[in-house]
């Protein structure tokens, strides 16, 4: 089964993590050299990373999920569910 990618939410991800970074001072070699997470795809917003890593950089930026998600913009994205849209 391949995964599910929903570009909006990665987007939004994406420059959440890299503007807890900049506002921080940390720089991506900083960044993998304390977590060894390669943060560069990660802000372009190319990876689909896991609910494990993001709680791994919230831990980094001692953050919980609940306030890095706290006023995340996603934009909602067309999807289709066959199965639940019969009348």
């Amino acid at each position: 089964m391949s995964q599910f990618k929903n570009h909006s939410l990665n987007n939004a991800i994406a420059l959440k993590i890299k503007e807890l970074r900049v506002n921080r001072g940390v720089t991506l070699e900083i960044f993998y050299f304390d977590t060894g997470i390669h943060l560069a795809r990660i802000e372009q917003g190319k990876t689909n990373i896991t609910v494990s890593t993001l709680k791994r950089i919230c831990d980094y930026f001692e953050i919980n999920l609940e306030e890095f998600f706290k006023g995340l913009k996603i934009k909602k994205e067309e999807t289709k569910f066959p199965l639940l849209n019969k009348n």
